[in-house]
């Protein structure tokens, strides 16, 4: 009986184990889709004349704190008139 329990407790585990190894493979796939779904979104964009290198760090702008970018480009603004740019 010891054998059948530890046989059916290994089954269990390895369907669980397949589950997570199929979960983390489609999210794999869809993770790939939105990245090609945002290739294609730049490419348009660059296609009516876009510069896609100032929408990147416009998006990545957007991703950030207020306050934090607004102090980055304080710091910035300072680092540049020391340099007399």
């Amino acid at each position: 009986m010891n054998d059948s329990v530890t046989e059916t407790a290994s089954t269990v585990a390895g369907q669980e184990l397949r589950q997570f190894v199929e979960r983390y493979e489609r999210l794999e796939a869809e993770k790939k889709d939105i990245a090609d779904a945002q290739k294609e979104v730049m490419a348009e964009a660059k296609g009516r004349g876009y510069d896609t290198k100032v929408l990147r760090k416009i998006v990545a702008m957007r991703k950030r704190d207020a306050n934090d970018l607004a102090e980055e480009e304080a710091v910035m603004e300072m680092y540049l008139a020391a340099l007399g740019m």
